[in-house]
């Protein structure tokens, strides 16, 4: 069985290229022509201190090193959330009585967004590594737990009454059929869920951290550093790009099935 390789468009590349330069050529004009250059940097400056952060550090660290400490932190937290919501989810998509017993908890955690548990967490664990472990799970687990429980409530029931008449155990209908079903939803819950992770561990890194993407941030608006804050800024984005790309790869390898052709 031979497999179709999805190949480049080349209209979408050359349409990805124009618009990001004509955002750095828009970016070097409002920094060197208007009046933005007074509090703004241009990208030329940017990037030099980008470049030479990579050897030269800011507070102990490199820019390479406080990139590993702040997606270390998102990672373990992003993983042990994703674990615990994909559990959760899919029991209270497929039993009632879990439904009845945590959805109402869960309904009333779901809207508290992760910046507001800060106070609660530092006051319980401190300002240590455990407490920005927790920030950043508390940031996936709402999503993932909501798309696998979605997921599991939309799994086709006859599909589950067919497997039980060929004899089926419970054990393969799960794996063989509740879980597959579910898993394009819940790669779609993970997607945000990662980037709310990052969300989660930036605000915790601005106040109780010496290393980190989220602290050097913080640095550079403290000592009024603008060019410092931005190259933070754009760090993070291209490696929150490098993720979701990353993300999107797995899923088409995981549920190629679900993958419709463009």
């Amino acid at each position: 069985m031979s497999k179709k390789i999805k190949k480049i468009d080349p209209e979408k590349t050359l349409y990805a290229v124009a618009a990001i330069a004509s955002f750095f050529v828009l970016w070097w004009f409002l920094t060197t022509f208007t009046p933005v250059k007074e509090t703004t940097p241009g990208p030329i400056e940017v990037l030099q201190l980008l470049l030479t952060s990579f050897y030269t550090p800011i507070g102990s660290e490199v820019i390479v090193g406080h990139l590993l400490v702040s997606l270390r932190r998102v990672l373990v937290g992003f993983s042990v959330a994703t674990i615990i919501g994909i559990v959760l989810g899919i029991a209270m998509g497929t039993s009632r009585w879990a439904e009845a017993i945590f959805k109402p908890i869960f309904e009333l955690l779901r809207p508290i967004p992760p910046i507001a548990w800060i106070s609660l967490v530092i006051l319980f664990f401190g300002i240590g590594e455990t407490s920005k472990y927790i920030l950043c799970g508390i940031g996936a687990f709402t999503n993932v737990t909501l798309n696998a429980y979605t997921g599991a409530q939309n799994v086709d029931p006859e599909l589950i009454g067919c497997a039980r008449m060929l004899g089926t155990s419970e054990r393969d209908i799960f794996f063989r059929v509740i879980l597959p079903s579910c898993t394009p939803q819940i790669f779609a819950g993970m997607q945000v869920a990662l980037s709310t992770s990052w969300m989660a561990v930036l605000a915790a890194e601005m106040i109780g951290a010496q290393e980190g993407c989220g602290w050097m941030i913080q640095r550079g608006s403290d000592t009024l550093n603008i060019t410092l804050v931005m190259v933070g800024m754009i760090v993070i984005g291209l490696v929150g790009m490098f993720l979701a790309a990353l993300m999107r790869t797995i899923e088409r390898r995981l549920c190629s099935w679900n993958i419709m052709e463009e």
